[in-house]
């Protein structure tokens, strides 16, 4: 028979692979302050670094960080999508940000927490999820 292995599996983790690729893809020109924008869905978290005008500097997603599936829409993942834009920034010379949240997803604060861990001040935060003002007509009364 022979003896029995046993495979862990690489659950909750981010790769360390795809935060070096993340990490190494910097440019090259400084900026003081930035816009963060976040949209946090129930399925992933992607955070977006840009300078005053909107041009974009620095773009993560957490299933750009491997997480897969469910996993990509927690908490654990946001977080660390705001580290790494966090990293990022710190690079770049970025002292002062403005946050935009969108979406209603559970990683809107995680996000913003690991990003001012790094050393940032966050000067606002704005809560722009779209709102439907009457929503989609609904369906028309069935005919039997």
């Amino acid at each position: 028979m022979g003896k029995k292995r046993i495979a862990k599996k690489k659950g909750y983790e981010m790769s360390p692979e795809l935060r070096a690729r993340a990490l190494a893809r910097i440019p090259k020109r400084r900026i003081a302050t930035g816009t963060l924008f976040v949209r946090s869905t129930y399925n992933n978290t992607r955070g977006l670094l840009t300078d005053k005008e909107g041009n974009a500097i620095a773009s993560i997603s957490s299933g750009g960080l491997g997480f897969k599936g469910a996993k990509k829409g927690t908490p654990y993942a946001a977080a660390k999508v705001g580290e790494l834009l966090g990293d990022k920034a710190k690079s770049i010379g970025v002292t002062e940000v403005d946050v935009v949240v969108r979406g209603v997803g559970s990683g809107r604060e995680s996000v913003i927490r690991a990003f001012s861990t790094k050393g940032i001040a966050v000067s606002s935060i704005a809560d722009k999820t779209p709102i439907p003002h009457n929503g989609p007509k609904p369906p028309k009364p069935r005919r039997v």
